[in-house]
């Protein structure tokens, strides 16, 4: 199976394809639906190729218990978990409001569904592909529903085992082979040490038939362009439009001066891996006229001379001769013309052996 595939309608992954940006505005919004939008607008004009949110249908996703127990904390919204997550939670009706604000604005919309019923939800109203959050990775009966449905998966891999991700691999390939796995280590913010990015590397081994990313939560931007340097197609970073603002995501996440200096730097070490065929370019064709070294004579030579290594030395020379890394493939060659010491040798002077 190929290593790309369509993620959005008209916009593929893996292989030579751009890296896909996506902006996890996730519950930075604070409840309002305004800062959400303003969320969107930011990720499209930074140059994101998606937003992200995170839709939960809670008495599925937590127990009573969960919701029930004192929540008391500088980024708490309410004095229960329950309280604090509904303030946090926009309706079916808010979320199909933001995904036409996505579709006016030019944005990929898609968000990652926290429970079942939430994935269906997101199912019904036609997201381009599921995202799949670190914490229900191991969910393998939520991977096989999700990845049933045929759309496809971005699945990140924080607070995982790789014998999980072998798991995960083989749960959801059973079934959709449009899938990608993206590193991912589940602290907010996360310490650089920490990012192990040579995971990437080691997941490209593991999984060689399927796209790998990079989902960060580090302060600032070059470890996510290193991620790409090692071969990330997907890069998720969550955003804010204030870092002081009351919630625990805020102080992981980019602000937009950020955001657009992490498009812009990925797009260039896009443009710098260019291709993997070494060979003189056009672009060093100047330098290598001026300092290209050639074989010249290191000393005068009478015309019917059989070469020997002592004979010929290297130096920029005018013209240029036979390139310097020849040099041992004349030996034993026999000169056709008279040279003196620091002339350029080229082929017209080397004698061609009849066969």
């Amino acid at each position: 199976m190929p290593v790309e595939f369509e993620l959005c309608p008209g916009r593929r992954i893996g292989g030579s394809n751009p890296c896909f940006i996506i902006a996890e505005i996730g519950q930075n919004h604070q409840g309002d639906i305004e800062i959400a939008k303003k969320l969107i607008r930011m990720a499209k004009d930074c140059g994101a190729d998606c937003v992200k949110f995170q839709k939960s249908e809670l008495e599925h996703r937590f127990t009573k218990r969960a919701l029930e127990r004192t929540y008391i904390s500088p980024h708490s919204w309410g004095n229960t978990y329950g309280a604090h997550k509904r303030h946090l939670e926009f309706s079916h009706e808010q979320y199909r409001e933001l995904q036409q604000f996505s579709r006016e604005v030019g944005i990929f919309f898609t968000a990652s569904g926290m429970d079942e019923m939430a994935m269906e939800f997101l199912h019904a109203i036609d997201v381009p592909f599921f995202k799949v959050a670190s914490a229900d990775t191991s969910n393998i009966p939520y991977l096989e529903k999700t990845a049933k449905k045929g759309r496809p998966m971005v699945i990140s891999s924080g607070m995982q085992s790789m014998e999980t991700m072998r798991c995960v691999y083989r749960t959801v390939k059973k079934h959709n082979s449009n899938f990608t796995i993206l590193q991912c280590t589940s602290a907010y913010p996360l310490p650089t040490e920490h990012a192990n990015l040579r995971i990437i590397t080691e997941f490209q081994k593991e999984f060689p038939d399927i796209p790998i990313g990079y989902s960060g939560h580090e302060g600032g931007i070059s470890v996510s362009v290193a991620a790409v340097a090692l071969g990330a197609k997907v890069v998720e970073r969550h955003v804010t439009l204030d870092k002081s603002w009351k919630g625990s995501d805020h102080a992981a996440s980019l602000e937009p001066g950020e955001l657009a200096a992490l498009v812009r730097e990925i797009r260039t070490v896009e443009l710098a891996l260019g291709s993997p065929v070494k060979q003189m370019l056009p672009c060093e064709a100047s330098c290598h006229k001026k300092l290209g070294k050639s074989i010249v004579a290191r000393k005068a030579m009478q015309k019917g001379t059989e070469l020997t290594l002592d004979m010929l030395g290297v130096k920029v020379a005018e013209p240029q001769g036979i390139p310097a890394e020849k040099i041992f493939k004349l030996v034993g060659k026999t000169i056709t013309v008279e040279l003196q010491e620091d002339d350029p040798i080229a082929n017209d002077m080397i004698m061609i052996a009849n066969d």
